[in-house]
């Protein structure tokens, strides 16, 4: 007998590997999962200008961020891109139109707020995936939509807010051309939260966002479908030194915890330079 749904998960095109370099852009929850992978060693940029949480921010960050990789030394794009949408709503400055990313505790009555359709949500998805294409032919890009609500809309208005990102997102996945350029998949943390989770033990206390658990199990899924068996043979070989960097000693000023600091750290500078990367 089920007690639960269980949500279906389709392996992508591609496999994450082992240490990738990688971009995260989107709301609050994708800096919990890009924060998971910079904590398990690959090389993840993070929401670099803040959390943003619409479709336009999300094409502001990558269209700002992009330039810097191809002036940096050697600097390249990351294969593979992820983008966590929160809302639909935005703000523009009722002095120039522009869309911001940030109102900076600006006066509200300085802003005019207003909910994309889902052909405009799609449109600056599109235009996002585009761009990243554009950089490197063979991006992969993995949508998914943040499973926290917004309490200030009212939770029908969140629930509609969700509804229109999620039909965005389809509607970009399966009418992008040409399919052959890029990879584009939706990973369901949504569905995930909302079902397989639905459980007030798996919320903070606010009631809306995930508990460390939740992340946790959201991880595992991820781990467990978008994963190449290298990448989990790599995280199986770092968890007993990462749990050895974490371990709090009794006295950390002695000589012996002091050659257990060393002796740890070559240990991960092996095993970084066995997996193909050159220790800082």
């Amino acid at each position: 007998m089920e007690f639960r749904t269980i949500v279906d998960i389709p392996k992508p095109n591609f496999q994450i590997e082992p240490l990738e370099e990688m971009l995260f852009v989107g709301s609050c929850f994708a800096d919990s999962i890009g924060q998971r992978f910079v904590e398990e060693q690959f090389r993840a940029t993070v929401n670099p200008y803040g959390v943003m949480y619409n479709p336009a921010s999300v094409l502001h960050t990558v269209e700002r961020w992009l330039p810097l990789q191809s002036e940096g030394d050697g600097g390249r794009l990351p294969r593979i891109t992820f983008i966590t949408l929160g809302t639909n709503h935005v703000y523009r400055l009722k002095e120039t139109g522009e869309i911001v990313d940030n109102c900076q505790k600006r006066p509200a009555a300085l802003f005019q707020e207003e909910q994309f359709t889902v052909d405009e949500c799609a449109d600056y998805l599109r235009r996002t995936v585009d761009l990243l294409c554009s950089h490197r032919p063979d991006a992969q890009v993995v949508f998914t939509v943040s499973p926290i609500r917004y309490r200030k809309y009212g939770y029908h208005e969140s629930q509609l807010s969700k509804a229109t990102l999620l039909l965005a997102v389809n509607k970009v996945i399966t009418s992008h051309h040409p399919p052959s350029t890029i990879h584009q998949t939706y990973f369901p943390a949504y569905e995930i939260m909302m079902d397989e989770l639905r459980d007030y033990r798996f919320y903070r206390e606010d009631m809306l966002h995930p508990t460390p658990q939740a992340v946790e199990y959201i991880w595992q899924q991820l781990v467990d479908h978008y994963f190449s068996p290298r990448a989990q043979q790599f995280l199986q070989e770092w968890a007993p030194l990462k749990a050895a960097l974490n371990h709090r000693p009794f006295n950390p000023d002695s000589d012996a915890y002091h050659q257990f600091l060393a002796d740890t750290n070559a240990k991960v500078n092996a095993l970084l330079t066995r997996y193909g990367v050159c220790p800082e």
